[in-house]
């Protein structure tokens, strides 16, 4: 009798093991509480044995959808979405059934970077979120969700990722991107509680490198990075700044999730190589697009925020000015197709990297989206930017385009964050005074000035706002070197 249950207990566990490899298996992202893009042929795809017929039941419609599983049983189909909604099943069956419960219908966004997307509501460690708890504490919604792929950095693409979703509520957001949230919390809102799925995908201290095929890369910017392409299997000297393995990790598993856009918060750590940022991002974008195969999506990202990169070099040595990398992130938002850029200027933090302001970053982000994506009307994204300047004696006249407003001070009509030079090159800090729709600026130590700058230095607390949207840092010349600012 004991043989007989042991032998009977034996079969049992076998015949689970069949059915176990028997089971459809689907990326992490496929899964209960995932977000679906509205209105759309959304991929699904994932694995079952060779040769096998996959069916997709969707629970909106009750449509079956069939797909053949290849020799390497990969299998991918797409079902056509409805106008957002839920909660959805979806049943995935090659024999033995799979059910994905509480999936919703509604506007999927892509979040990716390094740090200062990365960064949790809960901050890091002696580095808050301004206005995080509070935050947490109203965050219970059902309709935006949340997924966060898990760090990976490898030498080969991958086919999945760690993760899972979640509901928004306190402890979902607080361990979740506070910049990603501030972005789907407003996005919710504004269009009438769609559903937002976030799905953020970043990893701080990353290279912009490090998130692209290593077909894309250029042969002048690898000449002096730190950290090429490794082989396939070889030693990573850097698991978030080497060249390709955050694309292979973290990027290809997702690529054709069908999603609505992509924010991006990244550039610190290029900063001290800006002169090739604008071709670089630009250069991934469209790799990203093509590899995706939904045209040319929505790219907006933030613009890095002012902070004394002095702090990270020891006493005497040359300090890399970050404007530079800002101006080729202003560049990159008019030569890269359907993208914005969110500007900072006003979010920075003197003595930390990662500002407290996620909320300014988030919203900004969504701004861009909301004006350019969603076409909602009546509002603003984009500031002023620079023209043209002309001298009249000792003062410089600064012109903008975008300008139907007017430029305006912080609460008053002037700027302290101006500087002039003349033929010597040597910027001063300079007056400057707003009169209608120009910016005057003049220094008493620069009687003859031949070039403007405003805010294009590694630390300044912007002040010059286009309806409250901020000012990026800009200068009329074109001189290469850097020279410091006198005081």
């Amino acid at each position: 009798m004991k043989g007989l249950k042991t032998w009977a207990a034996l079969a049992l566990f076998q015949l689970a093991v069949v059915t176990l490899k028997a089971e459809v298996k689907l990326p992490a992202f496929f899964a209960d509480n995932m977000v679906l893009q509205q209105q759309t042929q959304a991929n699904l795809w994932g694995w079952a044995a060779p040769s096998k017929t996959v069916t997709v039941k969707t629970g909106w419609n009750g449509k079956t959808y069939t797909a053949t599983a290849a020799k390497d049983g990969k299998w991918k189909l797409a079902v056509e979405t409805p106008v957002a909604g839920g909660p959805y099943d979806i049943t995935i069956s090659d024999g033995q059934p799979l059910t994905l419960k509480n999936v919703m219908i509604g506007e999927v966004w892509v979040c990716s970077g390094q740090s200062n997307m990365e960064m949790p509501m809960k901050g890091f460690k002696m580095q808050p979120v301004e206005g995080a708890n509070m935050d947490a504490a109203y965050s219970k919604n059902p309709r935006i969700r949340l997924f966060t792929v898990g760090l990976n950095s490898q030498t080969t693409p991958q086919d999945t990722v760690k993760g899972r979703w979640s509901e928004a509520c306190a402890e979902s957001v607080r361990e979740f991107s506070a910049t990603a949230y501030y972005f789907g919390r407003m996005l919710n809102r504004v269009l009438d509680d769609v559903p937002v799925g976030l799905i953020v995908t970043a990893w701080g201290g990353s290279a912009c490198e490090a998130w692209m095929n290593p077909a894309w890369l250029k042969p002048e910017w690898m000449e002096h990075y730190k950290y090429p392409v490794p082989a396939p299997g070889a030693k990573i000297p850097s698991p978030n700044r080497t060249a390709t393995v955050l694309y292979n990790g973290m990027l290809h598993p997702l690529v054709g999730y069908t999603m609505r856009g992509v924010i991006w918060y990244q550039g610190e750590d290029n900063y001290d190589r800006a002169w090739s940022y604008a071709d670089q991002l630009s250069t991934m974008v469209k790799g990203w697009r093509a590899e995706w195969g939904q045209g040319d999506f929505p790219f907006y990202f933030c613009q890095i925020a002012p902070y004394d990169y002095s702090l990270l070099f020891k006493s005497g040595e040359e300090v890399p000015n970050s404007a530079f990398l800002r101006e080729q992130q202003a560049k990159a938002a008019e030569i890269i197709p359907n993208s914005g850029m969110a500007v900072l200027m006003d979010a920075g933090l003197e003595t930390c990297i990662h500002p407290r302001q996620k909320h300014k970053a988030g919203e900004r982000l969504c701004l861009q989206a909301l004006c350019k994506t969603y076409g909602v009307k009546g509002l603003v994204c984009d500031p002023p930017v620079y023209k043209e300047m002309e001298v009249k004696g000792d003062t410089v006249i600064v012109t903008f385009d975008r300008n139907k407003m007017w430029p305006a001070g912080r609460g008053v009509f002037t700027s302290k964050c101006f500087q002039v030079a003349g033929e010597d090159r040597v910027f001063h800090p300079a007056e400057a005074w707003i009169v209608q729709k120009r910016v005057y600026v003049k220094s008493k130590d620069v009687p003859h000035p031949v070039a403007v700058r405003y805010g294009f230095e590694n630390w300044v607390d912007g002040d010059l706002y286009g309806e409250e949207i901020p000012v990026s840092s800009f200068r009329s010349d074109d001189w290469p070197e850097t020279r410091e600012v006198k005081k």
